[in-house]
């Protein structure tokens, strides 16, 4: 029962994640003109600075947990770093909002991969969630009509198929490090700045920030990066992969319904559909079963 009851306020705190991920869109249109690989490196950057000053209040004994082997560094900058640098690359060979569909696979192939992974059990409710969640998303993105007589993006499709499959991987492969503190995270976003300041260097020129764009970044670093990566960092490793992915289909949602209220965009009557759609997947996914609450008080009575 206390495995159960750990399991349960790890995924509650990869909601955290989801909800900050949410304001990612938003918090991207606030930063408009600033080149990608630029917005990673200040991005990360500003959540590693954050890091040093949280784990350095300790001295050198904070940063004990950065003591991890190689495939550990190696798989959460291949997850983070890769998986940024092709979702630029597809959101600019592809329309945004097919690129945005084909990359919100992750979270159904994150239910599905959870099957495989140690210590998941896949159920009907969660598969059917996360089903309801994709059509629900579909149906935002469907707003977006694609160019019309354009060529098939063939190239930024793959990439966001790459995307899916990278960041539905890593979370799963995340899980094998369930021993690595998460606090790792801020060392991590230290390396995937500097890649993504390489990158910027070698494919794009500087611009300047001015104050609200600074503004922006900073609380995307914080919040959408920081923050969010941490706790989707614990939750991946201690809480249920399923119920994240189920869960996930909440931030596509979230982050139009944000858009709305700001002005940014505007609501219509296929947003109704789709937020139904998204809520019933994500209550279906997270519901436990008549039979699986009656056998868990069952043990208790017995105890």
């Amino acid at each position: 029962m206390t495995q159960l009851r750990n399991a349960r306020s790890a995924t509650a705190v990869g909601v955290i994640a989801i909800v900050l991920w949410s304001s990612l869109a938003l918090l991207t249109t606030l930063t408009e003109g600033i080149p990608p690989f630029q917005l990673m490196t200040l991005g990360f950057g500003t959540a590693f600075a954050a890091s040093l000053v949280i784990l350095g209040r300790r001295g050198i004994a904070g940063f004990s947990s950065w003591r991890q082997p190689w495939a550990v560094w190696a798989t959460g900058f291949f997850g983070i770093f890769v998986y940024h640098a092709l979702y630029f690359f597809a959101l600019k060979a592809a329309p945004a909002a097919e690129a945005s569909l084909i990359n919100y696979l992750w979270p159904l192939l994150l239910v599905l991969l959870s099957a495989f992974s140690a210590g998941e059990k896949l159920h009907k409710r969660q598969m059917l969630g996360a089903l309801l969640g994709l059509v629900g998303t579909a149906f935002i993105l469907q707003q977006h009509q694609p160019r019309a007589g354009a060529a098939m993006p063939v190239a930024g499709y793959l990439a966001a198929f790459g995307c899916a499959l990278i960041w539905s991987g890593y979370s799963v492969i995340n899980r094998r490090f369930s021993e690595v503190p998460s606090s790792i995270i801020g060392g991590i976003c230290g390396l995937v700045a500097v890649a993504g300041l390489v990158c910027h260097l070698a494919f794009e020129t500087t611009i300047r920030p001015d104050f609200s764009q600074w503004s922006a970044i900073v609380v995307l670093g914080l919040g959408p990066v920081g923050l969010a990566f941490l706790a989707w960092d614990h939750a991946t490793k201690h809480g249920s992969l399923a119920t994240l992915g189920a869960l996930s289909y909440l931030a596509p949602l979230i982050s139009t319904l944000l858009l709305i209220t700001v002005g940014r965009s505007h609501a219509s009557p296929i947003l109704i559909v789709s937020a139904l759609l998204i809520i019933a997947g994500a209550v279906i996914a997270t519901s436990r079963s008549t039979a699986t609450a009656q056998a868990t008080r069952s043990i208790i009575s017995h105890e």
